[in-house]
């Protein structure tokens, strides 16, 4: 993860030390250091209190005497936290959305996950009904807990992890349904792309990153400079500029993962 920024950083004190990849192999740990040692029930509850005691935490114990908010803000828990432990080390100045406390969060998003997985690859009948029921479940405690405690991406907040796996299980239980049980074959496209999804990922930020940190003229990088000779025309409007590139880059990585799947590379970790 870190290898993303060290090359573009000017100071010690520019590196952010939280970030995706970092919360993807953290969460990833305790995830599977849960489900090799606990059966269902212990990770369920394991997984109620960690969304329960977030909302606690963040919405009923006071901060520096005031009322704490689920708003960006000095009276917001996760804010706070992040300030104490990680300094100018953050995504902005006084704010991360992989910050600390809302990675056990993630981690809850994650058990929710072994679950799904549980339900595939157990033996019964009607997975696809299963995860479907499973998923509106969850969507309805979602929106019912969005009234105390607003879904909000950046804080992982409880409602939100529940919406989330919500919808991930009722998208996951038609794909099932299509692909297991009636035997249509489709969507070859995110086989590439799943096959070697951290690498698609880790090179998109490299990329960008890099781009952005070489200077084609003053105040113009080379992202820029792309950007303005190729996408940008009088007879574009700047919306669908912006979509022309993201569709390029997407398009870029899609052949890429084509050809490392047909080539059989697999990066793992």
């Amino acid at each position: 993860a870190f290898t993303i920024s060290f090359p573009f950083f000017k100071d010690f004190a520019e590196i952010r030390f939280p970030g995706v990849l970092q919360r993807i192999g953290v969460v990833f740990f305790f995830a599977a250091v849960l489900f090799l040692n606990f059966n269902w029930k212990v990770i369920l509850g394991i997984t109620i209190t960690i969304l329960v005691g977030y909302w606690v935490w963040l919405g009923f114990i006071p901060l520096n005497g005031e009322v704490p908010t689920f708003e960006r803000a000095p009276n917001n828990w996760a804010n706070f936290v992040d300030l104490q432990v990680f300094g100018t080390h953050m995504y902005k100045e006084d704010y991360d959305p992989e910050g600390l406390l809302s990675t056990f969060p993630s981690i809850a998003s994650s058990l929710l996950g072994i679950f799904t997985g549980l339900i595939l690859i157990s033996q019964r009948a009607k997975k696809e009904l299963l995860l479907l029921l499973l998923g509106i479940l969850m969507l309805l405690l979602g929106y019912i807990w969005d009234l105390a405690f607003p879904i909000n991406k950046a804080l992982w907040s409880s409602s939100f992890v529940l919406v989330t796996a919500g919808w991930a299980n009722i998208f996951l239980a038609l794909i099932y349904y299509l692909t297991d049980v009636k035997g249509i074959q489709f969507g070859s496209i995110f086989k590439y792309t799943g096959a070697n999804a951290i690498t698609v990922y880790f090179l998109s930020s490299f990329v960008t990153k890099l781009f952005y940190s070489i200077q084609v003229e003053e105040g113009l990088s080379l992202h820029g400079w792309i950007y303005k000779n190729i996408y940008v025309h009088s007879f574009l409007s700047g919306e669908v500029s912006s979509l022309l590139y993201g569709l390029s880059v997407m398009g870029f990585y899609l052949l890429l993962a084509l050809f490392m799947y047909r080539r059989k590379i697999f990066i793992k970790v």
